[in-house]
Protein backbone atom coordinates (compact mmCIF):
# COMPACT_ATOMS: atom_id res chain seq x y z
CA UNK A 1 0.00 0.00 0.00
CA UNK A 2 1.27 3.47 -1.12
CA UNK A 3 2.30 5.99 1.87
CA UNK A 4 -0.02 8.20 0.40
CA UNK A 5 -3.39 5.71 0.30
CA UNK A 6 -2.38 4.90 3.79
CA UNK A 7 -2.44 8.63 4.64
CA UNK A 8 -6.13 8.39 2.83
CA UNK A 9 -7.46 5.40 4.91
CA UNK A 10 -6.61 7.36 8.08
CA UNK A 11 -7.95 10.77 7.14
CA UNK A 12 -11.30 8.57 5.84
CA UNK A 13 -11.14 7.30 9.06
CA UNK A 14 -11.39 10.16 10.85
CA UNK A 15 -13.80 11.60 8.70
CA UNK A 16 -16.34 8.56 8.62
CA UNK A 17 -15.89 9.65 12.57
CA UNK A 18 -16.73 13.24 12.34
CA UNK A 19 -19.39 12.31 9.68
CA UNK A 20 -21.07 10.16 12.54
CA UNK A 21 -20.30 12.77 15.63
CA UNK A 22 -22.77 14.84 13.81
CA UNK A 23 -25.98 12.45 12.25
CA UNK A 24 -25.45 11.30 16.79
CA UNK A 25 -25.38 15.15 17.87
CA UNK A 26 -28.95 15.03 15.99
CA UNK A 27 -30.22 12.21 16.66
CA UNK A 28 -29.17 12.37 20.39
CA UNK A 29 -30.37 15.70 20.95
CA UNK A 30 -31.13 18.30 18.10
CA UNK A 31 -34.40 16.74 17.36
CA UNK A 32 -35.72 16.06 20.52
CA UNK A 33 -35.06 19.79 21.71
CA UNK A 34 -36.71 21.27 18.25
CA UNK A 35 -39.82 18.75 19.04
CA UNK A 36 -39.81 20.69 21.98
CA UNK A 37 -40.20 23.89 20.48
CA UNK A 38 -43.67 23.36 19.78
CA UNK A 39 -44.01 23.19 16.04
CA UNK A 40 -43.43 26.31 14.36
CA UNK A 41 -40.50 27.27 16.14
CA UNK A 42 -38.78 23.52 15.17
CA UNK A 43 -40.44 23.68 11.68
CA UNK A 44 -38.94 26.79 11.58
CA UNK A 45 -34.82 26.26 13.25
CA UNK A 46 -35.23 22.66 10.77
CA UNK A 47 -36.08 24.63 7.73
CA UNK A 48 -32.96 27.14 8.59
CA UNK A 49 -30.75 23.97 9.47
CA UNK A 50 -31.47 22.28 6.37
CA UNK A 51 -30.84 25.79 4.12
CA UNK A 52 -27.53 26.67 6.06
CA UNK A 53 -25.90 22.39 5.59
CA UNK A 54 -24.91 23.59 2.28
CA UNK A 55 -23.31 26.24 3.13
CA UNK A 56 -20.26 24.60 5.35
CA UNK A 57 -17.20 22.04 5.76
CA UNK A 58 -20.21 19.51 6.50
CA UNK A 59 -21.33 19.09 3.11
CA UNK A 60 -17.87 18.96 1.58
CA UNK A 61 -16.66 16.09 4.14
CA UNK A 62 -20.26 14.27 3.73
CA UNK A 63 -19.89 14.43 0.16
CA UNK A 64 -16.40 13.95 -0.70
CA UNK A 65 -16.72 10.98 1.75
CA UNK A 66 -18.96 9.72 -1.02
CA UNK A 67 -16.06 10.00 -3.55
CA UNK A 68 -13.53 8.88 -1.63
CA UNK A 69 -15.86 5.49 -0.74
CA UNK A 70 -15.91 4.59 -4.20
CA UNK A 71 -11.97 4.47 -4.22
CA UNK A 72 -11.83 2.54 -0.85
CA UNK A 73 -14.68 0.12 -2.07
CA UNK A 74 -12.45 -0.59 -5.16
CA UNK A 75 -9.34 -0.84 -3.30
CA UNK A 76 -10.94 -3.71 -0.93
CA UNK A 77 -12.32 -5.21 -3.50
CA UNK A 78 -9.12 -5.79 -5.41
CA UNK A 79 -7.78 -6.67 -1.93
CA UNK A 80 -10.10 -9.46 -0.57
CA UNK A 81 -7.40 -12.25 -0.52
CA UNK A 82 -6.32 -10.47 3.23
CA UNK A 83 -9.22 -10.64 5.22
CA UNK A 84 -8.78 -6.27 5.40
CA UNK A 85 -10.00 -6.00 1.92
CA UNK A 86 -13.64 -7.60 3.08
CA UNK A 87 -13.31 -5.05 6.37
CA UNK A 88 -12.19 -1.73 3.96
CA UNK A 89 -14.82 -2.85 0.80
CA UNK A 90 -17.63 -3.26 3.78
CA UNK A 91 -16.72 0.22 5.29
CA UNK A 92 -16.98 2.07 2.43
CA UNK A 93 -20.13 0.19 1.22
CA UNK A 94 -21.47 1.15 4.35
CA UNK A 95 -20.80 4.58 3.96
CA UNK A 96 -22.01 4.49 0.22
CA UNK A 97 -25.51 2.67 1.30
CA UNK A 98 -26.07 3.65 5.35
CA UNK A 99 -25.25 7.24 4.62
CA UNK A 100 -25.21 8.96 1.32
CA UNK A 101 -28.06 6.37 0.19
CA UNK A 102 -30.23 6.83 3.45
CA UNK A 103 -29.58 10.54 2.93
CA UNK A 104 -30.44 10.59 -0.70
CA UNK A 105 -33.62 8.29 -0.52
CA UNK A 106 -34.86 9.21 2.67
CA UNK A 107 -33.99 12.52 4.61
CA UNK A 108 -33.91 14.45 1.58
CA UNK A 109 -37.01 13.98 0.16
CA UNK A 110 -38.61 14.86 4.34
CA UNK A 111 -36.29 17.87 4.06
CA UNK A 112 -37.76 19.05 0.42
CA UNK A 113 -40.87 18.44 1.51
CA UNK A 114 -40.57 20.50 5.08
CA UNK A 115 -39.33 23.25 3.26
CA UNK A 116 -42.74 24.17 1.46
CA UNK A 117 -44.43 24.34 4.15
CA UNK A 118 -45.91 27.09 5.51
CA UNK A 119 -45.03 27.49 9.45
CA UNK A 120 -48.38 28.76 10.09
CA UNK A 121 -50.86 25.92 8.91
CA UNK A 122 -52.00 22.89 10.83
CA UNK A 123 -51.16 20.32 8.38
CA UNK A 124 -47.56 21.49 8.50
CA UNK A 125 -47.51 20.62 12.27
CA UNK A 126 -49.00 17.57 11.96
CA UNK A 127 -46.05 16.66 9.53
CA UNK A 128 -43.65 17.62 11.55
CA UNK A 129 -44.91 15.72 15.02
CA UNK A 130 -46.34 12.11 12.84
CA UNK A 131 -44.12 11.80 10.31
CA UNK A 132 -40.90 14.06 9.97
CA UNK A 133 -39.71 14.06 13.42
CA UNK A 134 -40.24 9.97 14.04
CA UNK A 135 -39.30 9.02 10.38
CA UNK A 136 -36.37 11.93 9.81
CA UNK A 137 -34.86 10.92 13.43
CA UNK A 138 -34.96 7.31 12.32
CA UNK A 139 -33.20 7.38 9.40
CA UNK A 140 -30.77 9.41 10.71
CA UNK A 141 -30.23 6.96 13.32
CA UNK A 142 -29.52 4.70 10.69
CA UNK A 143 -27.15 6.88 9.28
CA UNK A 144 -25.04 7.68 12.04
CA UNK A 145 -24.85 3.68 12.95
CA UNK A 146 -23.55 3.47 9.66
CA UNK A 147 -20.98 6.38 9.50
CA UNK A 148 -19.39 4.72 12.86
CA UNK A 149 -19.79 1.42 11.75
CA UNK A 150 -17.69 2.65 8.54
CA UNK A 151 -15.05 4.46 10.88
CA UNK A 152 -14.74 1.03 12.75
CA UNK A 153 -14.24 -1.18 9.83
CA UNK A 154 -11.88 1.10 7.45
CA UNK A 155 -9.62 1.26 11.42
CA UNK A 156 -9.94 -2.79 11.63
CA UNK A 157 -9.50 -3.00 7.80
CA UNK A 158 -5.95 -1.07 8.26
CA UNK A 159 -4.55 -2.53 10.92
CA UNK A 160 -5.34 -5.54 10.12
CA UNK A 161 -3.23 -4.79 6.84
CA UNK A 162 -0.41 -3.15 8.81
CA UNK A 163 0.08 -6.15 11.11
CA UNK A 164 -0.01 -8.88 8.30
CA UNK A 165 2.47 -6.47 6.29
CA UNK A 166 4.70 -6.16 9.37
CA UNK A 167 4.82 -9.90 9.94
CA UNK A 168 5.59 -10.32 6.41
CA UNK A 169 8.21 -7.71 6.19
CA UNK A 170 9.83 -9.54 9.11
CA UNK A 171 9.58 -12.94 7.91
CA UNK A 172 11.62 -11.57 4.52
CA UNK A 173 14.46 -10.30 7.17
CA UNK A 174 15.32 -13.74 8.61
Amino acid sequence: MSTTFFILLQLSILAYALVAGVFLAFSDFIMRSLALTGGAGGVEAMQVINREVFRWVFMALFLGMAAVSLVIVGYGATNLAHPSGGMILLAGLLYLIGCFGVTVFFNVPMNEALAGMNLSEDATRAYWTRTYLPRWTFWNTVRTLACGASAALLLFGLLSMTQAQAAALQDVVR
